[in-house]
């Protein structure tokens, strides 16, 4: 399939998406007569230098207007990843990618107060930085959402729930030091009453380097029991309708000694914590 895309006007695509997953997609072609037999392509965005390898086609049906509609309905879940959108005029055509109409994320906005079965998986409609229309997707065996962070000068208490999975006896909450070779941080959590809720909180001066020198991220996970210690849970922000928060969400830095500790999200949503030694 050639991936060029056809001398035509980029079409503009409309979604809504529901609280279950499904998204509803609508357009209307800028040249009707250029898209004799249309179909919506998802195209997941490969790694770079990687080949393409995963495609899904939806049909487009005709409905007033010459508007042209398709539905991505909850299942089959998605690969977690980032898919760009084209519209193919006929099968086998040249792929239109697909530029951004409007996109009704109401029911998305709440999504974390909605409990989620296993496997957590997440889709949510963004505009990519050179205008083009995309999907945003995450697929995790379980989740911890989370839903306040509360910073003071000597600590950081965070504040999640647990989708997918609930807290035991033994669970506990796992800082990992990026590139550390196994380097751990276990700090006890606080449980909530019915075994998803949960709290946490953390020194700043925990996170330092032995003898105080060298700058370092740490990732955060939740061990919901003590039975499997391989059984962890990535903690991050991913049921609303923000696809990429890194730097939408900025928490302030408190001072140890001689560095900063500031809680951020990763690129992929993901809660983690930089120290960074101050200039």
């Amino acid at each position: 399939m050639n991936t060029q895309s056809a001398p035509t006007a980029p079409p503009a695509i409309a979604c809504t998406a529901d609280a279950d997953g499904r998204i509803t997609f609508h357009v209307v072609p800028p040249d009707p007569a250029a898209f004799p037999s249309p179909r919506l392509l998802l195209r997941l965005r490969p790694r770079k230098g990687q080949p393409e390898e995963t495609l899904r086609e939806l049909d487009l049906t005709v409905g007033g207007g010459g508007r042209l509609t398709a539905v991505l309905d909850p299942l089959p879940d998605l690969p977690e990843g980032r898919w760009d959108l084209y519209l193919l005029p006929e099968p086998d055509g040249e792929r239109v990618r697909s530029r951004p109409g409007l996109r009704d994320l109401r029911a998305l906005v709440a999504g974390h107060l909605r409990d989620r079965p296993a496997p957590v998986a997440v889709r949510i409609p963004y505009v990519t930085k050179d205008g083009y229309l995309a999907l945003r997707t995450w697929l995790r065996d379980a989740h911890a959402e989370v839903a306040g962070i509360d910073v003071t000068d000597r600590s950081t208490t965070v504040r999640a729930r647990l989708h997918g999975a609930s807290l035991t006896e033994g669970g506990s909450v796992l800082l990992r030091l990026r590139g550390g070779k196994g380097v751990e941080r276990t700090v006890a959590p606080q449980p909530g009453t019915d075994g998803r809720d949960l709290a946490f909180t953390v020194d700043h001066a925990d996170l330092l380097a032995e003898g105080g020198t060298g700058d370092r991220v740490w990732d955060v996970f939740v061990r919901p029991g003590a039975g499997d210690e391989t059984a962890v849970i990535r903690a991050g922000r991913l049921l609303d309708d923000v696809a990429d928060r890194k730097e939408i969400f900025v928490y302030p830095a408190a001072t140890a000694g001689e560095f900063a500790v500031r809680l951020y999200y990763t690129v992929d949503n993901d809660l983690a914590v930089e120290v960074l030694r101050r200039t």
